[in-house]
């Protein structure tokens, strides 16, 4: 319905555990055509934030999912996971282990850069939540005491990505105001809120709270968001 509007739509995902090839088969399956250049993710930027301090071919410790060592791979850094590195990037992955935790944050402690994906505490799974890669990047920085650097949604590496490949106008859809709506008042943009992940009134057990006062657009998922949408921004073109 967007796309017949006249609206170019990407997705923005803090998920970094992911290919991008996989974001895009993974929004096959749910009938919405999409190509690599429509997919940007916390990898993405993560592996943008390093390569343009570091050495090029630089050892970046992954503590992370195949969507980390892809994005990093595509910089021309060097993916370990192990031993001395430049950096260590945490991203969401479902085998974190306590003997990760302890290469991660070693290699922290011996001096490389702490980069956190993004700090989303919990990821969305049909019927709950399950630890996102905040949880596992608050492991890594306690066990290293050091801070990280964030990367994906909202801080400054996606909101240049994001101009880069969009533009200066837009309006951000998602349904976590920490990282979404924020992610809207950097960019400058409309936030559209949907309440089919993490957000509701009251805040759902380990979710978040419908901000007070709402955002420009909430609505129970994106279905019923669609068509206000559209009636909005093509008002506002014409």
């Amino acid at each position: 319905m967007l796309r017949d509007a006249g609206l170019r739509v990407g997705f923005v995902s803090n998920n970094s555990g992911n290919r991008v090839g996989d974001v895009v088969a993974k929004l096959g399956r749910c009938g919405v055509d999409a190509t690599p250049d429509d997919v940007l993710t916390s990898a993405q930027a993560a592996a943008s934030l390093l390569a343009h301090s570091l050495s090029p071919s630089a050892r970046v410790f992954v503590c992370g999912g195949p969507g980390v060592v892809e994005a990093l791979e595509a910089v021309g850094l060097t993916p370990v996971r192990d031993g001395s590195a430049a950096a260590v990037v945490v991203g969401f992955h479902r085998d974190f282990d306590y003997d990760e935790l302890d290469r991660a944050s070693r290699a922290v402690r011996e001096g490389a850069r702490l980069v956190a994906t993004n700090l989303d505490a919990t990821y969305p799974i049909p019927g709950g939540l399950m630890p996102g890669a905040g949880a596992l990047t608050a492991a890594v920085a306690t066990a290293a005491g050091a801070d990280a650097e964030v990367a994906g949604k909202p801080e400054p590496p996606t909101v240049a990505l994001v101009r880069e490949r969009w533009g200066d106008a837009g309006v951000v859809v998602g349904d976590r105001p920490s990282s979404d709506g924020a992610l809207a008042a950097a960019l400058g943009w409309p936030f559209a809120l949907v309440l089919s992940g993490v957000a509701g009134t009251p805040a759902p057990p380990g979710g978040e709270p419908v901000p007070d006062p709402p955002p420009s657009f909430v609505a129970a998922d994106l279905r019923a968001l669609v068509p206000e949408l559209v009636a909005a921004l093509l008002t506002k073109e014409r």
